[in-house]
């Protein structure tokens, strides 16, 4: 996934253009069709070229994409302009953020037409989001390994949450803050299920101990501090997704340079919504048929490096032989995030982040 750091005052910034972009585009008279529908997304969006052209040729409705920082920063940007919509559609919210966007009401009660019973693993439950929010991708928050760094050293690589806060491990790691990045907030919420309500703030304790550095959001933790062949960085180990290891496989190699810690994971689930208060509800809920269809849901492997949801959609060839999926993620119940979310975080930044 591709997120960049934003600061408090860059994300003002966004919304301030937000409200401008807002006050401009994708107005249509009641019941008209609009030219233009405002899809509001997390920096990490990415399809390729031409895939939204298709829904323009479908529909005559062109698309564009504006995007709001880190999927926790979409959803703020979303709470605090629903009075005034950023646009008419959102995608990149996810199963850890999902209740405060609902709860906050910033999304009309529309789920795709489309959806299966194939899918059903993926819906949130009743009242929680399963009328409001579609499954668009899902993926594994896992610690990634890069098998060379540690071949190369001679050290053997850790497998579980424990050997994390082991001396062997000192200033290897690095991860997204949980308060300003989804990955992060995942990889909390798998320390949280597997430590308890009483013992991660220890294990967190003994990781900041052991040197763990923390970025602001994925790319930074990914592209700068990972030593992996997409980095310049000096960090073996890192907070990614379980599906990152494909996309640095070079053409006709045997064998990913990276892998992830199938015992460390915490499955994410993104989803797309009609925004409340668009003018234009009929044609944003044909728009989030279109990110469920096969059309888009077999772009986003390559593009997004995540599981597409739909029971149709196929999959890249290496990823049958590099993406891993864990058998058994961490989970925290819906209710559960919604609940103690903020409390957490807050308990987190004062022993991350002193």
């Amino acid at each position: 996934m591709h997120t960049s750091k934003k600061t408090l005052a860059g994300l003002g910034l966004l919304l301030v253009i937000g409200l401008a972009v807002s006050s401009c585009a994708s107005e249509a008279a009641p019941g008209a069709t609009p030219e233009k529908l405002v899809l509001v997304t997390h920096d990490s969006f990415n399809l390729s070229e031409g895939t939204l052209a298709k829904f323009t040729d479908e529909t005559g409705i062109e698309v564009q994409v504006q995007a709001s920082g880190d999927a926790g920063q979409l959803v703020n940007s979303l709470v605090l302009t629903k009075d005034s919509p950023l646009g008419d559609v959102v995608f990149g919210i996810d199963n850890t953020f999902a209740s405060r966007a609902v709860n906050e009401g910033v999304l009309e009660d529309y789920a795709s037409k489309d959806l299966t019973d194939a899918e059903e693993q993926y819906l949130l439950p009743a009242g929680s989001g399963r009328e409001q929010l579609t499954p668009i991708d899902n993926g594994d928050v896992c610690v990634n390994v890069d098998h060379e760094w540690f071949a190369e050293a001679g050290i053997e690589e850790p497998t579980t949450l424990d050997d994390l806060v082991s001396p062997e491990y000192k200033d290897l790691f690095v991860t997204p803050a949980a308060n300003s990045s989804s990955p992060g907030l995942a990889f909390l919420l798998a320390t949280i299920a597997a430590k308890g309500e009483d013992g991660w703030q220890d294990y967190w304790t003994k990781l900041v101990d052991n040197g763990v550095k923390i970025d602001a959001g994925w790319s930074d933790a990914y592209y700068v501090d990972f030593s992996g062949p997409s980095s310049d960085g000096d960090r073996p180990l890192v907070v990614s997704y379980a599906s990152s290891p494909p996309a640095e496989v070079t053409e006709g190699a045997t064998e990913a340079p990276t892998g992830a810690l199938l015992d460390t994971c915490f499955r994410q689930t993104e989803y797309a919504g009609v925004i409340a208060g668009t003018k234009n509800k009929a044609a944003a809920e044909k728009l989030v048929d279109f990110l469920f269809s096969p059309t888009v849901q077999n772009d986003i492997p390559e593009n997004m490096f995540v599981f597409p949801v739909n029971a149709e959609a196929t999959l890249p060839a290496t990823w049958a032989q590099f993406a891993a999926i864990a058998e058994n993620p961490f989970e925290v119940a819906p209710d559960e995030i919604d609940t103690n979310r903020e409390e957490w975080l807050t308990e987190w930044a004062a022993i991350a982040t002193p």
